[in-house]
């Protein structure tokens, strides 16, 4: 999509510190950091958001999570301490941009509730 931020990045429009990428998904460091690790993964795809994937998306979804997230947590050092995994969704859920994101969000002791 020509105005979306993310797409933007994924293609490189927009510099960014990328600590993973591959043909679908990219991932990088969050500009406003609520942790000591706070990376955003995308499909390099644009989807609007979790209610917008459908049954085409099974091989993406499964990448995201059973190899890129486990790969980034691991080289990040957060697989082993833990990490949140935060996918906001729409105006009430404080999705503030239109292209479906997981925050991973680790390296320090989280509480509940977020904040």
């Amino acid at each position: 999509m020509a105005d979306c931020i993310f797409c933007k990045i994924a293609a490189k429009e927009i510099p960014s510190n990328f600590v993973y990428e591959d043909d679908l998904v990219a991932a990088f460091k969050d500009t406003n950091p609520q942790a000591p690790v706070h990376v955003l993964i995308i499909p390099k795809k644009h989807v609007k958001s979790l209610l917008e994937l459908d049954g085409s998306d099974k091989e993406l979804t499964a990448h995201i999570f059973c190899e890129v997230i486990p790969k980034i947590a691991a080289e990040l050092g957060v697989a082993e301490s833990g990490f949140r995994l935060v996918a906001n969704t729409g105006k009430d859920g404080q999705q503030t941009v239109e292209h479906l994101h997981f925050h991973l969000i680790g390296g320090r002791s989280l509480t509940w509730p977020p904040g």
